[in-house]
């Protein structure tokens, strides 16, 4: 795993092979660790519960996902702002 993972400010991704020998894969965004209150081993945890993965969790299975950051933008548009640039053929 990945030790400089910024959670919070990345979004996170991550690749492993379940306990059935499946590659899995699984992310957040990069708000969602931050809005739950998770640290590293918490977010990583629960991104392999998501994919999927159903043994336990240790340090060696940590140690084997491929994880990936990734940033990402949430924007805010109104309705009506979104239908007029979609008249104009921007959305």
């Amino acid at each position: 795993m990945d030790q400089g993972c910024d959670v919070g400010g990345n979004g996170i991704r991550i690749e492993f092979v379940n306990e059935k020998g499946h590659k899995k894969t699984a992310t957040y965004l990069p708000e969602v660790a931050t809005e739950q209150g998770w640290d590293r081993i918490q977010t990583i945890d629960s991104l392999l519960r998501k994919g999927g993965f159903k043994g336990p969790i240790t340090p060696e299975v940590r140690k084997a996902i491929r994880l990936t950051r990734y940033r990402s933008e949430k924007i805010t548009v109104s309705y009506s702002d979104y239908v007029a640039q979609k008249t104009n053929g921007h959305a």
